[in-house]
Parts: structure tokens; sequence; C-alpha cells
């Protein structure tokens, strides 16, 4: 709403309409990330189901389909063949056209990598980092459907850092005021940028409590006026203790759905838990969101 707002007058806190703009139009994020230098995957921009089908096969798949403008992953699909993509591109397609953009979205999809999730806060003129969480599931599906992990629980420090700098380097380039969220996926030693969503994400509520810290009461001050500087906000050290967010689906009361997780979101909550370790904090989340753990053997 903030693009056609702007538009009409009304006046925006926090970051610009123009950033939001900038950030969600495929054409300007791309030159964004071309005059940063930051890689992201192959990607093109379709305006038509035969277009579609066309820059895919010059991607090469797997591919991601996806419209421009919409949120909790709707209408997004991976495709691994020309059959995949002919069931559901007219799903994307329908769902672009009730957008500015009206195009649907190509990417190579990136298999076997890591996603990573990064809220900060920003006052464009400083950023600053409120926590990477690492996805357990791999790239590709669903932010909010993804188990997350905070601190990252197998990431080198050299890539975490990487992660960090980029995503103070596009708030700051974006002119953000308030909160920012970047997601990112790790193959190897290569970090792509997947997107980026300059306005709170569904992960902040996740990453106060695992921090201490209220990023959506300082994102607010920021936009009415006071600088981070004003606030005394500074980047906090790693927690010593892992937090877990795991999903909650709706599963159990639609027999015979398809369960397979995907680029579309369908979890219906999420739970967390706090230990020492991974795996105690990830046993916590399991045991909230209804899973049933395996019992040890009489050998262990």
């Amino acid at each position: 709403l903030a693009v056609p707002l702007s538009r009409a007058g009304v006046p925006i806190l926090g970051t610009s309409a123009d950033a939001i703009d900038r950030a969600e139009e495929r054409g300007r994020f791309d030159a964004l990330l071309e005059k940063l230098a930051l890689k992201r995957p192959r990607s093109a921009i379709a305006r038509g189901a035969e277009d579609a089908l066309a820059k895919a096969e010059e991607l090469g798949y797997p591919v991601l389909v996806r419209p421009s403008y919409v949120l909790g992953g709707r209408a997004m699909a991976m495709a691994h063949s020309r059959e995949d993509l002919e069931g559901f591109v007219h799903l994307a397609l329908e769902a672009a056209s009730e957008t500015d953009a009206k195009t649907i979205l190509v990417d190579e999809l990136l298999e076997n990598a890591i996603e990573v999730d990064v809220d900060c806060v920003s006052d464009g003129k400083r950023a600053v980092i409120g926590g990477v969480m690492q996805h357990i599931e791999e790239a590709g599906v669903h932010s909010g459907d993804s188990a997350s992990v905070l601190p990252p629980h197998s990431l080198g420090p050299e890539i975490e850092l990487s992660i960090e700098e980029q995503t103070r380097m596009l708030a700051l380039e974006l002119g953000v005021v308030g909160l920012m969220n970047v997601q990112f996926a790790v193959k190897g030693s290569d970090i792509y940028v997947l997107e980026v969503n300059p306005r709170a994400s569904r992960t902040v509520p996740f990453v106060s409590k695992a921090t201490g810290r209220p990023l959506a009461k300082v994102a607010a001050k920021v936009m009415a006026g006071k600088s981070l500087d004003d606030l005394g906000v500074y980047d906090l050290p790693t927690p010593r203790h892992v937090a877990v967010k795991e999903s909650v689906f709706p599963f159990a009361k639609f027999p015979g759905v398809d369960t397979i997780l995907g680029p579309e979101m369908r979890s219906t909550g999420e739970v967390m838990g706090i230990s020492a370790t991974f795996a105690r904090a990830f046993g916590k989340s399991m045991l909230a969101c209804g899973g049933a753990l395996p019992k040890a053997s009489a050998e262990t």
C-alpha cells in the first residue's frame, strides 16, 4: 500500500515508498545489487505464460517462480521441469495481475544451499543487526515454514560477518528508517541475496525474545525521528544460549493434504525452544509444537 498511498499524498513514516519499490520491483532491485556488487541467483522477468516457459528454459531447471509484491510466498512455486511450470504458472500470473508490476519472476533455484534470515534496524545513517537466523530446512522452503536457529549453528564466522556487512550495505543504500529483513542463501563460500524486505518481518518477535532487545519499539522510535545514537542502540554480542523457532502446521485438521513444504507459506503459528545447546533447544521446540521425539533405545 505504501507506493499508492505516497502517490496520493499520504505522509509515510520511516522508510520511503520509493525505497520499498526499489527493493520490490525486480528491475530496480537488480540494479541495486549490481551497484553494491552483491551476488544474486540468475533470474529473469516474464510477462505471460509462454515468456515464463522460455525464460525457465534459458535459466535451466529447477527454477522458482513468483509474482512481485506478494506476502507469505503467495503463488510461489518450485518447478523441476517444463511440465511442473505449466501446471502452476497461471496461478502466479493471476496473482501478478493484482499488483502494479503485472509480471512474474523466474529465478534460478539454488539446490543444497543454506538459507539465512537477518533482521536489522536502521536510522538511515547507521544500521544495527538484530539477529542472524540460520534455517534448518534447505533454501527453497518459505522462511515462515522453516525452523530457524539463532545464532547460526553451522555457518563459519567469516560467512556470518559478511552477511552482516551486506545487510548494513543494503539498509544504508536504500535509506531504510526502521526495520528491514534480508534473506540470503549460502552455497559453499558464496553468499547470494534472495530478497530484501524494507519493513517489519514475522521473525522480529522471535529475534526480540532471543536477544532481549525490543526491536519493534526501537524501530517505532526511529521512525518517529529518534536516531540510534539518541537511543543508545548498538550491536549486541552473540547470545551465549541457542534459540530455535519451529513452525506449527494445520495438517492434522486436513487429512490427505500434501504436507511437502515449499516456497508458499503454510504454517499457522510458531513456537520457540531455548537452551545452552542447539540439540536441546531444537528438541524443546519440537515438543512445544506437538512433535514426537524418538525415545532412546535400550542400547543407549
